[in-house]
């Protein structure tokens, strides 16, 4: 089975996980949307889904009978529905505990969303496996990994363990407050070690600028919906990287875009999806 397919099925199978309502009209996404005034995207220039704070994942998730509140539950149980495929991105999964990312009294490890404070989000595990298997041959050890959207630190952490101290791990997050609590996050994980010798950073960016100063990236990770895809993000891509990023307004589209070696570009569908837009920070703490 395809990983598109597995996602696909686990969306139908755990539909009201996965669905979140805009006034009367339900909309399907990685980052759910709904209406809460207390989260809403991780993205950084961002800003992604909102979940209700009152939904609960334990009546709704991926594992609501009697599965083990263990990270490496988490992860087996991604394995067994066939999105997790590789072992590298099992191992980082694992090691990376996801507990340590989320906010005191959220259920860390059940296939949500979760609310992280300042219209943010947390997105659910199997978007990060998703995005961490299409990114993995661009996350060798020695590469460089830019994450737009950091919020608690997360993935930017798994990608800082994937490339190794030899590489560089970015995140660009556009909420102060995030960066300084991502931080400390990292600071108790296995990824702290990069943080202290500095090939792990989290810096206060608008994510739709990206962070040149560390560029060229080998891969580049985007968490909010772009109308169309940043040019500075893409300057920022080394021919022969990789940037996964969701594109589109209404209807919208996770793309994988490849530069060549030549510096052209290729761009290529993964899946539908559902993000709020790329956008200001401004914009993100007044959305409604």
């Amino acid at each position: 089975m395809s990983k598109r397919r597995a996602i696909l099925l686990l969306r139908e199978r755990f539909r009201s996980c996965f669905l979140a309502h805009r006034g009367d009209r339900p909309t399907n996404i990685h980052r759910l949307q709904a209406a809460s005034p207390h989260c809403s995207s991780v993205a950084t220039s961002s800003s992604s889904c909102r979940a209700s704070p009152h939904s609960s994942p334990r009546s709704h998730g991926l594992w609501s009978s009697g599965a083990s509140d263990k990270n490496k539950a988490m992860v087996e149980q991604l394995q067994r529905y066939g999105v997790i495929k590789s072992t590298k991105v099992a191992e980082v999964m694992e090691t990376i505990d996801r507990g340590l990312f989320v906010p005191p009294g959220g259920s860390p490890y059940f296939d949500s969303p979760m609310a992280i404070g300042y219209n943010a989000t947390i997105s659910a595990p199997h978007m990060h496996a998703a995005c961490l298997e299409l990114l993995e041959d661009h996350l060798q050890p020695g590469m460089r990994a830019l994450d737009v959207g950091s919020g608690t630190g997360y993935l930017t952490a798994c990608f800082a363990l994937m490339v190794g101290p030899g590489g560089r791990a970015v995140g660009v997050e556009h909420m102060p407050e995030l960066v300084a609590s991502s931080t400390e996050n990292i600071k108790k994980s296995a990824a702290a070690p990069q943080l202290n010798d500095g090939s792990l950073s989290i810096h206060i960016a608008d994510g739709r600028e990206g962070w040149p100063e560390l560029a060229p990236y080998d891969c580049i990770h985007v968490g909010a919906a772009a109308p169309q895809i940043p040019e500075a993000l893409i300057e920022q891509l080394k021919p022969g990287g990789r940037m996964v990023i969701p594109v589109g307004t209404i209807f919208q589209e996770l793309k994988v875009v490849e530069k060549k070696p030549d510096g052209g570009v290729s761009i290529r569908d993964e899946t539908s999806v559902r993000y709020v837009p790329l956008t200001s920070k401004d914009a993100q703490l007044h959305s409604n």
